[in-house]
């Protein structure tokens, strides 16, 4: 256990089958920054938090840079990368999945949300769609396979 719960929820849903393409559906469709997303479904399945449009919006301002400086272009060379050099790609991986934590612990910190009993996949899917104007097939997909504990 880290000493980021939100990062060891991260890793372990994102390993379910189903998870990472539903997505990866919504970042390449609708922008969705995945952390985000995860952390929202995060707020709502283990700390039983609604959150705001507000709120969101102030955790999500706290990383914009981070993700737009690093995360982002990180994730462009790893795509250009993935047919031309393996090794190169797998580095590439490697240093945007490491930038991703950096992103998911500066978000729990501004978060400062705490595991507790209470959450439900119903406040999950709340705290998701604020990210998805409009809703998006992926993203009742997703709340299915989160809801699935």
């Amino acid at each position: 256990m880290s000493a980021n719960p939100f990062w060891d929820f991260s890793l372990a849903v994102y390993g379910r089958p189903g998870v990472p393409a539903c997505c990866l559906a919504l970042q390449d469709r609708r922008g969705v920054d995945v952390n985000l997303l995860l952390f929202a479904a995060w707020a709502g399945l283990d700390c039983g938090i609604r959150l705001s449009d507000e709120e969101l919006a102030r955790i999500d301002g706290s990383v914009a840079g981070w993700r737009e400086e690093v995360v982002r272009p990180l994730r462009v060379l790893r795509r250009r990368a993935k047919a031309e050099d393996d090794a190169f790609y797998r580095r590439m991986k490697a240093a945007e999945l490491e930038a991703e934590r950096v992103q998911q612990d500066r978000l729990f910190a501004a978060g400062a949300l705490t595991p507790r009993a209470g959450g439900s996949s119903e406040l999950a899917l709340a705290n998701m769609a604020l990210l998805v104007p409009g809703g998006d097939p992926a993203l009742a997909e997703l709340a299915g396979l989160l809801a699935a504990r």
